[in-house]
């Protein structure tokens, strides 16, 4: 009886597909974390970066935390963003969340 136990996994252990049959689910997962989490962040990372490359004097911006303003001055590291007549905060570059159409500030 015991002999008969050695002889069966000794066929199921000879058998070359039943490693990659095993791992198969744990690709499939990888990938499809890939297409559905990992890339579309790298996107949106990737558009972040040019928004800011593109930041210029006179634009509209609103920052990550929710201060609307206009942009004064433009440095490597650090926005200048008027938020009120005669009212200016220096933010950094990554805190800029978004560039607002240019005029809504008046009709804020």
């Amino acid at each position: 009886m015991i002999s008969l136990a050695h002889a069966q996994t000794a066929a199921a252990s000879a058998d070359p597909m039943s490693g990659l049959t095993q791992m198969l689910p744990m690709i499939l997962m990888f990938v499809v974390l890939w297409f559905l989490m990992i890339r579309p962040q790298m996107k949106k990372a990737k558009e972040h970066k040019a928004l800011l490359a593109a930041l210029a004097k006179g634009d509209e911006v609103v920052t990550q935390g929710g201060i609307v303003g206009k942009i004064v001055k433009v440095g490597d590291s650090y926005v200048t963003v008027e938020i009120a007549t005669g009212t200016e905060v220096v933010v950094q570059k990554p805190s800029i969340g978004l560039v607002l159409p240019k005029g809504t500030l008046k009709s804020l």
